[in-house]
C-alpha cells in the first residue's frame, strides 16, 4: 500500500498571517515541517497551499507542492482537493499539519502502521492526559474510544464524567486522553468525508471529526508515547523557542 502524506499550509491565519514562511533560524516553518515529515516511512511527501509564496519556498528547498483553492473550511478538504490534483496511485493519504516543525517522524509512522490495516478507513492518535488543567481547557480536544480502539466521542469538554467525585480528583479515578491532530485516511474515504456535509454535532463543538462519527465511519486511534512537539501559534512562540532549536 503507498501512503501519501500531504502537508496543508495557508497563508491566512488570525492570530499568525503567513505563519508557514516565518523563519525559524535560517529555514522556514514550513521547510523545517517539510524535513521532518521526509523521516518517516511515507512513499512521498507534498504540501497542499493557497499561497504562490509557500509555493514558490517549497520548490526553492526542493520539495513538491500543488496549489488549492483559497474558500477550503479545513485541512481535510485541502487534503482532497490536493490528492486528486497530484494524481498517482496512492492508496491512503496522512494529512500532517503545516505548523509542525517538530514534529516526531515516529508520530506519522504510527498512524500510517494504523491506515494500512485493511479494517482501518479513518486513523488518527491520542496521548494519556496527566496534567488536571487539561481537563477543563476547550482548547484540548479529548477523545474516548472502545476496546478495539474505535473512537466512540471527541469533545472539548472532559471526558468521561466521574460521578460522585470532586474535579480535582477526576485524573485520578479515570482515564483522559486528548486528540492528537493528525489524520490518515483511504482514498476513497477521503474522497467520501469531504463532500459531506457539517453535522450537529460538528456545530456544536466545531469538531470536524464529529461528522464522520455521525456518518457512522468508524475512527481507530492508537495512542502514542512520543514526547508533544513544540505548537507554534503566534509569533511569541517563535520568541520562546530555545536556541538549540534554531540552528
Amino acid at each position: 500500500m503507498r501512503v501519501l502524506g500531504i502537508i496543508p499550509a495557508r497563508y491566512g491565519s488570525t492570530r499568525f498571517p503567513g505563519k508557514p514562511l516565518a523563519m525559524i533560524g535560517k529555514k522556514t516553518m514550513i521547510h523545517r515541517t517539510y524535513e521532518q515529515v521526509q523521516k518517516s516511512l511515507l512513499d512521498d511527501v507534498a504540501v497542499a497551499t493557497d499561497d504562490q509564496r509557500i509555493f514558490d519556498e517549497v520548490l526553492a528547498f526542493g520539495g513538491k507542492a500543488v496549489m488549492t483553492r483559497s474558500d477550503h473550511k479545513s485541512g481535510t478538504d485541502r487534503c482532497r482537493e490536493a490528492f486528486d490534483l497530484l494524481g498517482g496511485d496512492y492508496d491512503a493519504v496522512v494529512n500532517i499539519q503545516g505548523d509542525e516543525p517538530f514534529i516526531d517522524p515516529e508520530m506519522i509512522d504510527q498512524v500510517t502502521d494504523l491506515i494500512r490495516r485493511d479494517d482501518t478507513c479513518l486513523a488518527t492518535l491520542a496521548k494519556r492526559i496527566t496534567d488536571p488543567s487539561m481537563l477543563d481547557n476547550p482548547n484540548v480536544v479529548k477523545v474516548v474510544f472502545d476496546g478495539h480502539g474505535d473512537a466512540l466521542y471527541f469533545s472539548r469538554h472532559p471526558l468521561p464524567f466521574v460521578r460522585g467525585c470532586e474535579r480535582n480528583q477526576w485524573i485520578e479515578k479515570a482515564d483522559y486522553f486528548r486528540h492528537i491532530g493528525i489524520y490518515a485516511y483511504k482514498a476513497d474515504t477521503l474522497r467520501a468525508i469531504a463532500s459531506m456535509p457539517m453535522g450537529r454535532l460538528e456545530q456544536a463543538e466545531s469538531l470536524e471529526q464529529l461528522r464522520w462519527l455521525e456518518k457512522g465511519l468508524h475512527i481507530r486511534v492508537a495512542v502514542t508515547q512520543c514526547d508533544d512537539s513544540i505548537a507554534i501559534d503566534t509569533p511569541q512562540d517563535l520568541l520562546n523557542l530555545p536556541q538549540d532549536m534554531l540552528r
